[in-house]
């Protein structure tokens, strides 16, 4: 990975302190991007095999089936975990979280043309409480998200501090307070960081071009180490298509 003298400057370091949330342009160089693009397509080739990364497929807007999503697939893939557990990324995230941090789960949405969105919520809203109090995602942008294809949303207010609606219930937005959501563009290499308890979402992609962004989720180490529980809880409430029993219905909630 390419080093910049500083992981993140003190006047993103202040933003995130106050919104919650934070956009590092260009955190990753050029060349660093094209090898997470590498990275991220030696992924999304790897064979769907019952106990390993979790590939969860969606309704194509032509009747057939798009994947969605990937999970848990750092186990699998040498660079993309070293990544996520060392070096600059690292650094950040505990510099944000303020001490030393641990990865809780790693993810990566497709959202290829025609792919869904995701309405309204808070990431710890999904029962994320019962494993740590706080989280920190790095949004790592691999395609261009635009507003057609879908890039991110996020309330524009105060940070909040607690869960705003229910737990496993979308938000909406009479509880925002008022305050609007507003997109947030990203090129390749870019990062937003942001806490479970800032609200976002994201519209279809409505564009002919794909929008790849990885998610990758850490705590506090202080707070434990949930990774192995959390991935074993979710395969028996929301399994992967390919471990799924026949005629069983699964609903995916936030």
């Amino acid at each position: 990975m390419s080093a910049r003298p500083q992981e993140l400057p003190d006047d993103e370091i202040a933003h995130y302190r106050q919104k919650g949330w934070v956009t590092a342009r260009g955190f990753f160089s050029s060349e660093d991007a094209q090898m997470l693009t590498r990275w991220t397509e030696e992924i999304c080739a790897m064979p769907e095999t019952p106990g390993r990364q979790m590939v969860y497929w969606e309704k194509a807007p032509d009747g057939g089936r798009i994947i969605q999503r990937i999970e848990n697939f750092c186990p699998y893939h040498a660079g993309m975990d070293g990544l996520v557990r060392t070096g600059r990324l690292m650094a950040a995230i505990q510099t944000l979280l303020e001490g030393p941090s641990v990865l809780y789960k790693d993810k990566c949405n497709l959202k290829l043309p025609g792919g869904s969105g995701f309405e309204l919520h808070q990431d710890q809203q999904a029962g994320w409480s019962a494993y740590a109090p706080i989280f920190l995602t790095a949004l790592i942008s691999i395609d261009s998200s635009t507003e057609e294809n879908g890039c991110l949303q996020v309330a524009d207010m105060p940070r909040p501090r607690a869960i705003l609606g229910e737990e496993w219930k979308p938000l909406t937005t009479g509880e925002l307070g008022g305050h609007a959501l507003v997109p947030v563009a990203t090129e390749p290499g870019d990062v937003i960081f942001f806490d479970s308890f800032v609200e976002h979402a994201s519209e279809p992609n409505h564009s002919e071009r794909r929008r790849r962004i990885l998610y990758l989720t850490y705590n506090r180490l202080a707070d434990g180490d949930h990774r192995a529980k959390y991935f074993h809880d979710k395969r028996l409430s929301f399994p992967p298509d390919v471990e799924r029993i026949p005629g069983r219905d699964y609903k995916f909630r936030v």
